[in-house]
């Protein structure tokens, strides 16, 4: 399994920026996709996640009403957009991919068994 995360970039507070997250390597149909994130000095923090199928969507409380995951189950690939940005949004943004034999919880970064390399993100005010 290979996940390919892109989209990172600067933008000012208010922004808004688009990430991409293709998987590849096999079928994800009962995956579970997430995005998480992890600024400098602290820990890896889930942002989003979304059920393969099914239609399923969770977010951080500090993300929701701004940020957006969906997927594009043709091309294998997870956006997560990003509106209204702040300077705490600013950190290395992560997909990954939790199997479904995988019973731990969506939130938490263990229960995902393959993660992309990363994509910064940073938001100046």
């Amino acid at each position: 399994v290979q996940l390919q995360a892109s989209g990172g970039g600067l933008v000012q507070a208010g922004g808004s920026l688009r990430l991409s997250c293709a998987a590849s390597g096999r079928t994800f149909s009962t995956d579970v996709m997430g995005w998480f994130r992890q600024a400098p000095g602290k820990e890896r923090e889930f942002v989003a996640a979304t059920s393969w199928s099914g239609g399923n969507y969770y977010y951080a409380d500090s993300v929701k009403g701004r940020f957006t995951i969906s997927r594009d189950n043709a091309k294998n690939t997870v956006f997560l957009q990003m509106n209204g940005l702040k300077p705490e949004d600013t950190a290395v943004y992560y997909c990954a991919v939790k199997p479904p034999y995988n019973s731990g919880q969506y939130y938490h970064a263990p229960s995902y068994e393959y993660w992309g390399q990363g994509t910064q993100v940073t938001v100046s005010s």
